[in-house]
């Protein structure tokens, strides 16, 4: 996947990761860092696979790998981790060779990542990667469980099948 080889490769991609495992090295509750983005982007392959639908690989592996490069903004600045990802995932998306459509379909999703009613449709890369990143969290062997801000809803308890 060329596309994605370029998102790792790029310095502002590699520039936030850094910045967000720096700030998260101490951090009790689930962290942002790579595997938790690969975990996403794995979870949303499987489940395009599984169902039979039409989303390029690398459209998903962008969206999962893009999902929380904002991070480090909300640490920093108090800016909405989903807002500021979107827009730095523009400016990578565009230099990494993404069309228009792409772009825009990729930015919407990490906008509106955290909100669990997306469009209605449970096959969109919004609704996709809504699930795929509460599915990556182990809540039911997490350390941190009776600190955690997370609501019981959101947590995961179980395998999906």
């Amino acid at each position: 996947m060329k596309r994605i080889d370029q998102i790792m490769a790029h310095p502002i991609f590699a520039y936030h990761l850094c910045k967000i495992e720096e700030a998260e090295e101490n951090r009790i509750f689930c962290r942002h860092g790579i595997s938790h983005l690969l975990d996403v982007a794995r979870i949303m392959y499987i489940e395009v696979l599984e169902r039979k639908i039409e989303i390029k690989k690398d459209v998903i592996y962008a969206t999962a790998l893009l999902h929380d490069i904002g991070r480090y903004e909300q640490y920093e600045k108090q800016i909405p981790h989903q807002e500021a990802g979107a827009q730095i995932a523009t400016v990578i998306l565009k230099e990494c060779g993404y069309e228009t459509e792409e772009i825009a379909a990729i930015a919407d999703a990490i906008y509106s990542h955290r909100e669990k009613e997306t469009d209605g449709d449970p096959d969109s890369l919004k609704s996709l990667l809504y699930q795929a990143d509460k599915h990556s969290r182990n809540c039911f062997t997490c350390k941190a469980t009776k600190e955690c801000y997370w609501k019981e809803e959101k947590r995961n308890r179980t395998i999906s099948d």
